[in-house]
């Protein structure tokens, strides 16, 4: 029992923390006063831990020292390997409080659950463009930049965005994944198979402001608006 009684007799002043160990506490005590000793010696990075700076050290090394038994993944920390393996196994174990969504990790669920609550951390220092997540943020930026870094290895073409150019490289292979199950009709893009699909169903969308004008696609709506505008943009040459 007497080891039980000074199994963590190493107590935190500033909150509920215990150890067993006098260095853990000592390693514990920069969290509260917001002391980084640990400095990497390629980049600015500080830690308030020794293990910490020791796994940032792994993006300059590229060492990957944690593996998957199924796949050829490696990764630089043990959350992540585990993070990983929920891909071979299925499980979800992280879900939404609000409605029926089921991920991986957390963060992820912590980016789903801005959907719920309409928070956008992430602002365009350009324009007035809000976001949820990182990534789509700097994907958003190239529209000012205009950087593509997509580029096709066969033509010319370059995107802004992968499904971009996953898109255009179908005019290459001729794949066409989106099929009609009611005729023959199949297309490159889901937009396509969309707009065939009101062929059958005879959905015409698109009104005009004016009259009672109704148009299957965007094109044909503003082909008849030029009629209430007098536009006339085909002129005989002769």
């Amino acid at each position: 029992m007497r080891k039980h009684a000074v199994e963590k007799q190493f107590k935190c002043n500033m909150c509920d923390y215990c150890c067993i160990a006098k260095s853990d506490l000592k390693n514990h005590m920069p969290m509260h006063i917001d002391e980084k000793p640990f400095k990497c010696n390629i980049c600015l990075y500080r830690s308030s831990r020794v293990h910490q700076l020791k796994t940032h050290m792994r993006k300059h090394t590229g060492e990957k020292p944690f593996k998957c038994n199924i796949c050829d993944y490696c990764a630089t920390t043990k959350s992540h390997l585990k993070r990983h393996m929920h891909t071979h196994t299925g499980e979800k174990p992280f879900k939404c409080s609000i409605c029926d969504y089921f991920c991986t990790t957390n963060c992820n669920l912590k980016t789903h659950m801005r959907k719920h609550t309409g928070e956008k951390p992430f602002k365009c220092n350009i324009c007035d463009y809000f976001c949820t997540t990182e990534h789509n943020l700097k994907t958003h930026m190239r529209k000012h930049t205009g950087e593509k870094p997509f580029k096709c290895n066969i033509c010319v073409y370059c995107s802004s965005r992968v499904h971009q150019l996953k898109t255009h490289m179908r005019k290459h292979t001729g794949e066409k994944p989106f099929k009609c199950n009611i005729c023959d009709y199949c297309s490159t893009t889901k937009s396509h198979l969309k707009r065939h699909m009101r062929t059958h169903t005879g959905e015409k969308p698109f009104k005009c402001s004016i009259c009672d004008y109704r148009g299957s696609q965007t094109h044909l709506l503003k082909t008849h608006m030029r009629k209430h505008a007098g536009e006339k943009l085909f002129k005989c040459n002769i």
